[in-house]
């Protein structure tokens, strides 16, 4: 069992528990730099995640991520719809 200590499964669970406590914390900037902080430490988490553990499990991961992120996923959602359309 100590080689399984630093489960992704955990890391990620403990990942979500930092974003909601970040959440309810006051902010100035609308928790802005929070959620670059969270993307900056989780994407390197949901590649270990999809490395460990498979294709699925990684995209119920992003999924989760996306749930928890889902302000800066929806205006990065719009910034691609601009790009595409060329606007």
């Amino acid at each position: 069992m100590p080689e399984r200590a630093l489960d992704p499964y955990l890391i990620i669970g403990l990942w979500v528990v930092l974003a909601f406590v970040l959440s309810a914390l006051p902010s100035n900037n609308s928790h802005w730099r929070r959620a670059y902080v969270l993307i900056a430490v989780g994407l390197p988490l949901l590649v270990w995640l999809t490395w460990q553990h498979g294709l699925w499990v990684g995209l119920v991961g992003l999924m989760a991520g996306c749930l928890v992120l889902r302000w800066p996923v929806y205006y990065g959602w719009k910034w691609l719809q601009r790009r595409l359309k060329g606007d």
